[in-house]
């Protein structure tokens, strides 16, 4: 819902970097190995209850994930890229309700499977218009300089970062914010599935 906004809000600052991390050497490949490894290391140290270590490795890796976009405008971007970037960005996705679960699986492990569910839903309604859209040559006006068709809805990727942060420092509420995000996740599975359907009739 909110993530053209912040993408424009913050798209000069990520210019900025992301030409020094073009001057540096990095890829946009590179960069995203880097934030999908930043991922992983936010998903043990929550494992491992370090839950604020873990706020401050997830914030490292979106900061690379909105990088690599940039560097591979400033570049050449391709397909292959893009398509490193999104199955990364998904596995990263999955892994921190996992890593809840795992911190305290008597009391988190319901939640963290029916918030993996509902992300099932919104991924899998996100990925499935984008190759329909792609197959009938559709583009997005609000976002061309995605690679495929951003469909978006009422949790995308700002609200997701907000909730594992809120998740991080709360740590103690996680069913209420596991609950409370699924539920919204479900309203924006809904809302795709209608919207797709009424777009491909």
């Amino acid at each position: 819902m909110f993530d053209r906004s912040v993408s424009l809000r913050i798209a000069p600052v990520i210019l900025r970097l992301a030409r020094q991390a073009k001057r540096a050497g990095l890829s946009a490949n590179q960069l995203t190995l880097l934030g999908f490894a930043l991922g992983v290391l936010a998903a043990l140290l929550i494992a491992f209850q370090a839950y604020l270590l873990g706020a401050v490795a997830i914030l490292a890796s979106r900061l690379m994930d909105a990088l690599d976009g940039a560097v591979a405008r400033l570049t050449k971007p391709t397909d292959a890229g893009a398509f490193l970037d999104i199955a990364l960005d998904f596995v990263f996705y999955a892994s921190i309700p996992l890593a809840f679960a795992f911190s305290d699986p008597a009391r988190n492990a319901l939640p963290a499977a029916v918030l993996l569910a509902a992300f099932i839903g919104t991924g899998s309604s996100f990925l499935a218009f984008a190759v329909l859209a792609a197959k009938r040559g559709l583009s997005n006006l609000a976002t061309p300089n995605k690679s495929f068709y951003f469909l978006g809805g009422l949790t995308e990727a700002t609200e997701t970062l907000i909730c594992f942060i809120a998740m991080c420092l709360w740590p103690g509420v996680f069913i209420e914010l596991a609950y409370g995000f699924a539920a919204l996740c479900a309203i924006t599975t809904v809302t795709r599935i209608w919207w797709g359907w009424r777009a491909f009739q």
